[in-house]
């Protein structure tokens, strides 16, 4: 038995949360949100990362906002995982080498791998506080779409999990030939291997530029992630990136992720079941939801922070 399963969200300040009932309208800034959300859960995903290296400063805000026992997961910066970036985003030292598309506002893709080396360097830095304090959990490495399986990609995760230095490593894969029937066995062996968790995931079924939910566990930390089944506007082109995440599961659904918990449960470390469906706060009431269910099966689950258990942090 697993000691505890952590369910959170994937966001905690986006824009359609604040505004979907899930704070108290006295809870207005961004430091009461998250010192309201440490309440309720245990765990959070940090989304910006992905879009930029965060400051130093931020991290250490949110360690100190948040008690001891919290657990921020962190998405890898975007360049890391083959996307194009905001050459904005790309921090000011390294920007003078860039070329990007549309000029100084456009995006760029980042090859060149000592470039690479240096802003993962720079992304640990920004991470230091929460790595200090003992609240960095899992570094997500969200692949996109159109990252195929082949031994060069496979080549690539492995050098991806060496520049992080040795902290805890999860991979999501969002194209269905990683995960095929023929496939799968072999790639989460390669994982195990490598003592890389495998992000299992929940998300509308559209081709091959979407994975199956296929639960697995090849690390310490088996980690979940649900991204809502809005098959309409998943790949619809110009939909914005929350519009994508406007699901609620019902609890029959939510139901349906109970053995797939239990068993990662039974073999891993930590368990976390992070909602991603964050339009309008969905992702808040399905992770509630989830708690009551899982405690219904008799399952072990994290709950928030008492006011009493964290007079440092309100």
């Amino acid at each position: 038995m697993g000691r505890m399963i952590h369910v959170g969200t994937c966001s905690w300040n986006d824009r359609s949360i604040a505004s979907g009932g899930f704070y108290p309208p006295s809870v207005k800034s961004a430091e009461g949100r998250l010192r309201y959300y440490a309440r309720v859960f245990d765990t959070v995903e940090i989304d910006a990362t992905f879009y930029a290296i965060v400051s130093p400063e931020n991290a250490f805000l949110w360690q100190k906002r948040t008690p001891a026992g919290f657990v921020f997961h962190a998405k890898a910066y975007g360049c890391l995982t083959g996307h194009a970036v905001d050459v904005r985003s790309v921090p000011s030292a390294l920007r003078a080498h860039l070329s990007a598309e549309g000029g100084p506002s456009g995006r760029v893709l980042i090859r060149d791998e000592g470039m690479l080396r240096d802003l993962s360097r720079l992304f640990l830095e920004s991470l230091s506080p929460l790595a200090r304090a003992g609240k960095l959990g899992l570094i997500v490495f969200q692949f996109p779409p159109w990252f195929a399986f082949s031994a060069a990609n496979r080549c690539r995760i492995v050098q991806r999990r060496a520049l992080m230095e040795g902290h805890a490593v999860g991979v999501e894969f969002r194209h269905s030939s990683w995960l095929s029937p023929e496939r799968a066995k072999d790639v989460l062996a390669f994982l195990r291997s490598e003592g890389i968790t495998y992000v299992v995931c929940d998300e509308p079924q559209c081709g091959t530029q979407t994975a199956p939910f296929l639960p697995a566990t090849t690390a310490d930390v088996a980690y979940f992630r649900f991204h809502g089944r809005n098959a309409q506007a998943w790949l619809k082109k110009g939909a914005g990136t929350s519009a994508r995440y406007d699901y609620l599961y019902s609890d029959e659904e939510l139901a349906s992720f109970v053995p797939a918990l239990r068993d990662a449960d039974a073999s891993a470390k930590e368990v976390y079941a992070m909602f991603n469906n964050c339009h309008a706060g969905k992702a808040m009431i399905n992770s509630r939801r989830l708690r009551d269910i899982l405690r219904t099966q008799g399952l072990p689950v994290a709950e928030g922070f008492r006011e009493e258990d964290g007079a440092l942090w309100f």
